[in-house]
């Protein structure tokens, strides 16, 4: 096992994003991260806040490049294709310790770019400028 963040510190880095909210559109098990409204990451514990079985692990949803997710799924085997979203573009990263706390946070701040890189050019600027 490696030093995977859990949920708390994976929860704490996601709202440090700039202009993040967390908002409940699925219920008080799924907690949804919103950077001007669009969403670029879910946290729940298993699948959609109804745990996993015997392990009680939690589930982040995090948005990825389409080639990039492949590859990262064939990396660790607790990444695997979103649960409930788009399989091309969303992974979901099992936070059970297998994954290096620095690969998690690559992937939230990659996570959050690409839902960026597709805002308005001025609401882009408004949120590089709080980086």
């Amino acid at each position: 096992m490696t030093d995977s963040p859990d949920h708390t510190q994976a929860e704490h880095y996601l709202l440090n994003k700039p202009e993040t909210t967390l908002d409940f559109p699925f219920g008080e098990e799924v907690k949804v991260f919103k950077v001007k409204n669009k969403m670029f990451a879910t946290l729940a514990l298993g699948k959609m806040g109804k745990g996993d079985g015997e392990k009680k692990d939690w589930w982040m949803n995090l948005k990825c490049n389409p080639d990039e997710a492949v590859m990262l799924r064939d990396i660790f085997p607790s990444i695997i294709p979103a649960y409930h979203m788009n399989k091309r573009l969303w992974n979901t990263v099992i936070l059970d310790g297998s994954v290096p706390q620095g690969e998690v946070e690559r992937m939230m701040d990659n996570s959050f770019k690409l839902v960026v890189s597709k805002m308005t050019k001025k609401d882009q600027a408004l949120i590089l400028l709080q980086m």
